[in-house]
């Protein structure tokens, strides 16, 4: 399974990482961490619009699953079961929304192995032959950010683009409060603690990492933001043309 991990993912990042560091100005490590990041993101493009389209689908479907759960309060199993049929009547797939997630944690691990080895020195072992050699890998990035370090100025715009991305997700709760709502503001009550928690969390992450995988993490964040934003503004619109078609 290592053997595995290591020829699938860290070599070919790692050789990436260094190729892109010879074709920076100043073999700078900072803007090679970025142009990974964006390639990377650029890989998981179609999941990702895949994992928005479910989650926008979800959203929409919150006030018939709010009126599911009324109808069936009491009976875990049959709002499971009507629940699991409102979601197959619309093709909704719940879990496609966490399979950018799921296959990003993977390439951030690797990702830290790749930094952290590539940010000292190169490896001759593990380059590919047609891969350039810098002569030189230097950890200093964009001139003053020792990327071995951590940076708490990094730490705190990663939490923000996370609490950012997590605020775009957010479900409005429903407008009216009835009888068996004490669940409803339960959820919401937990939704407020997650968008809060998750950005809190990854600043204290980030606080402790090296630097060159803050800047990854931040700039991944941004990136989602962006495909978020777009993708939804699409679905808008074909939402749009489709009441105008009808």
């Amino acid at each position: 399974m290592r053997e595995f991990f290591h020829a699938i993912l860290y070599k070919p990042l790692y050789n990436l990482l260094i190729a892109l560091v010879a074709f920076m100005p100043g073999h700078d490590m900072g803007l090679a961490i970025i142009a990974i990041t964006i390639i990377i993101r650029l890989v998981l493009h179609p999941f990702s619009i895949s994992a928005f389209r479910s989650q926008r689908a979800i959203q929409k479907l919150q006030p018939m699953l709010r009126e599911l759960k009324e109808k069936h309060k009491g009976d875990q199993k049959a709002f499971g079961e009507a629940s699991m049929k409102l979601y197959k009547d619309n093709q909704v797939n719940p879990v496609s929304s966490c399979l950018p997630l799921l296959l990003q944690l993977p390439i951030l691990l690797a990702l830290y192995w790749v930094l952290r080895d590539g940010m000292t020195s190169i490896n001759a072992s593990e380059l590919y032959s047609f891969i350039p050699r810098p002569e030189n890998v230097s950890a200093i990035a964009f001139g003053f950010l020792d990327l071995h370090k951590s940076s708490w100025v990094l730490a705190i715009l990663a939490g923000a683009a996370q609490f950012w991305q997590a605020k775009m997700l957010q479900t409005p709760p429903p407008p009216v409060k009835t009888e068996g709502s004490k669940d409803e503001a339960m959820m919401v009550m937990m939704n407020k603690q997650m968008l809060y928690l998750m950005p809190l969390l990854t600043v204290f992450i980030g606080w402790t990492l090296p630097s060159g995988l803050t800047i990854y993490w931040f700039v991944a964040t941004v990136l989602t933001i962006v495909q978020q934003w777009y993708i939804f503004r699409q679905l808008d619109r074909e939402e749009e043309s489709k009441k105008a078609n009808a």
